[in-house]
């Protein structure tokens, strides 16, 4: 369908008769010659008489170009525009941060790959998680690195080819060696909030208990549900480990549990995999939708057209004073 970007420029159609009926018509000031016996004189010179002023009226065709010209400019000044089919952009509103563990209990070698050698466990999680992100079409993921204290390592994007590179590159020791997972929520609040989310969605994967929090876990967890963030606990190991590498189930349970989220627990690789896919089918996806429909002008048409208009109104002036001038040479 066709609309117009300027309709008020239409009024300007009335402009020609405001002209024609307000404004005084056009008169011009000529010497004559009075000649007594008038008629005798045109008898000796075999001529006839003519009138002495003409009112300058246009025939149809100039009239005609003239209005059609009129229309294309004020046409072409309301600049009408093609608008094309609806077109949909379909967006999601979930933003996923995952807060990576790499205390120094990450690097026990307790999992399986997929060629049957034994890994560690940040080794585990790397390959999984980049699987996982390898499924989250038009999601935005963050990624924050846990250990003596919490950092940003990626902000939320929706490349997920270079957030995965990011992940990759990730070796025990960037953040030192303790679990501070309280302060890996605190922060994810901080980023949430600066992002302005409106789905929000924090993964926290760790093999230990907190040791080195500023803030306490509970009380994280807390703040979180405050603002609408839901976190999905997964616990990677062996859950009956002991002294160093002990781990705190019961508190990653409670944190899930204040947010509404859900807590895993993954002994293999089997297990945290099937941890991300209950992840992805309990969390359901909402979308933004933006409509657009793309515009065309057209104006360039109406132009042509007027100045077709014009180019017709002057060749049909010209062949007209050339013919006059035919008749007065003769």
């Amino acid at each position: 369908m066709i609309e117009f970007a300027y309709p008020w420029a239409f009024t300007l159609l009335a402009l020609p008769f405001l002209v024609y009926f307000f404004t005084p018509k056009y008169k011009e000031q000529k010497a004559s010659l009075q000649v007594p016996y008038f008629q005798r004189l045109l008898a000796v010179t075999g001529k006839e008489p003519t009138k002495g002023a003409v009112l300058l009226n246009r025939n149809l065709i100039q009239r005609t170009l003239l209005v059609i010209g009129w229309l294309a400019l004020v046409t072409a000044v309301a600049k009408p525009e093609w608008l094309g089919e609806p077109i949909e952009q379909k967006k999601s509103a979930r933003e996923i941060m995952v807060a990576l563990d790499l205390s120094n209990s990450m690097s026990e070698k307790d999992f399986i790959d997929d060629n049957g050698d034994k890994v560690n466990r940040l080794v585990a999680a790397k390959q999984v998680l980049t699987e996982f992100a390898a499924q989250r079409q038009h999601d935005r993921l963050g990624l924050i690195l846990f250990a003596d204290e919490a950092y940003l390592q990626a902000p939320f994007t929706e490349d997920i080819s270079t957030w995965q590179s990011l992940l990759n590159s990730v070796q025990l020791g960037y953040a030192g060696y303790q679990t501070a997972f309280g302060d890996a929520i605190g922060l994810s609040i901080a980023i949430f909030e600066r992002a302005n989310s409106k789905q929000r969605v924090l993964i926290l994967l760790t093999d230990g208990k907190d040791t080195g929090s500023k803030m306490p876990p509970i009380k994280a967890a807390e703040i979180a549900a405050k603002h609408g963030i839901k976190i999905y606990t997964i616990a990677v190991g062996d859950p009956s480990s002991k002294g160093l590498y002990e781990m705190d189930v019961k508190t990653l349970e409670q944190v899930a549990k204040i947010t509404q989220g859900a807590s895993f627990k993954a002994l293999d690789k089997k297990q945290l995999q099937s941890a991300y896919q209950a992840i992805n089918e309990i969390e359901e996806q909402e979308y933004e939708t933006k409509s657009f429909r793309p515009r065309s002008s057209l104006h360039h048409l109406a132009f042509a057209v007027y100045f077709a208009a014009n180019i017709l109104l002057v060749i049909g002036l010209l062949m007209v004073r050339l013919a006059k001038r035919g008749v007065t040479n003769e």
